[in-house]
């Protein structure tokens, strides 16, 4: 059962579940955010694209690596281009998938929706990597994400973000820092910032969230959208990478 987080008293909101040939990987690996990453992100929210990207690598990472050996296996001969359409493919469609069916409405909704997207783009990146043979494991792949995903424009300030969040994960393990603050205002900040890390304009979600009979609409296309423009750019940056030396991968 794929954790969801409590939000202001609503109820957990259902995560999509992925179709029967999404590309499969070890049990453990969470169609949604994990729970203490929605901490994590509430009591963070400025740097939530950036916790999401360390997390993503951390939890997804394994389950590309394995996606990727298998279907090596099952389809001898397969060129990387066709491996990285087959996942762009199959995680376009558990997007739109997530666009339609999240249960929670309003502001808490619209947060749980474009973290679930933002998560499901980032598990497409790292899939879209891994078909490349460039590492999905590598702490690069975080900096990757937050470039690819327009939360940063260049990789040096996505490095730097990194780093400021993943010092305040430790200072927050050793010291308990995550302050108390009014929870819309978190709210709200969280959701801005995730929509923007997911490629989908807050307002849209929100509207999506309140609008009878919008969400299904709407959410489908814009989560279908953006995954898409996303998988392009991926296919773009690891094609390129892919015949180059592999990386070192990082302790």
């Amino acid at each position: 059962m794929t954790d969801t987080p409590p939000v202001g008293g609503q109820p957990a909101a259902p995560i999509p579940q992925p179709s029967a040939d999404l590309p499969a990987g070890p049990a453990d690996a969470p169609e949604g955010p994990p729970a203490r990453l929605w901490d994590r992100m509430r009591d963070d929210p400025q740097y939530a694209p950036e916790h999401l990207a360390l997390e993503a690598v951390r939890r997804l990472g394994p389950e590309a690596v394995q996606w990727a050996s298998r279907a090596r296996a099952e389809q001898p001969g397969v060129s990387a281009d066709v491996l990285a359409d087959q996942a762009a493919r199959k995680f376009v469609n558990l997007a739109r998938l997530s666009g339609a069916v999240s249960g929670a409405a309003g502001l808490p909704g619209a947060v749980i929706d474009v973290g679930v997207l933002a998560w499901t783009q980032a598990r497409m990146v790292l899939h879209i990597a891994a078909a490349y043979d460039v590492d999905p494991l590598h702490g690069d792949r975080a900096t990757d994400l937050l470039v690819l995903q327009r939360v940063h424009k260049v990789a040096e300030s996505a490095r730097l973000a990194l780093g400021v969040a993943a010092g305040r994960e430790r200072a927050d393990a050793l010291f308990g820092l995550g302050g108390q603050r009014p929870l819309g205002r978190v709210m709200l900040q969280l959701g801005v910032r995730l929509a923007q890390m997911a490629g989908v304009r807050a307002a849209k979600r929100i509207v999506a969230k309140v609008v009878p009979g919008a969400a299904i609409v709407l959410g489908t296309w814009a989560n279908s959208s953006a995954t898409k423009d996303l998988a392009q750019r991926s296919r773009a940056l690891y094609r390129s990478r892919g015949a180059a030396v592999p990386e070192p991968r990082q302790p």
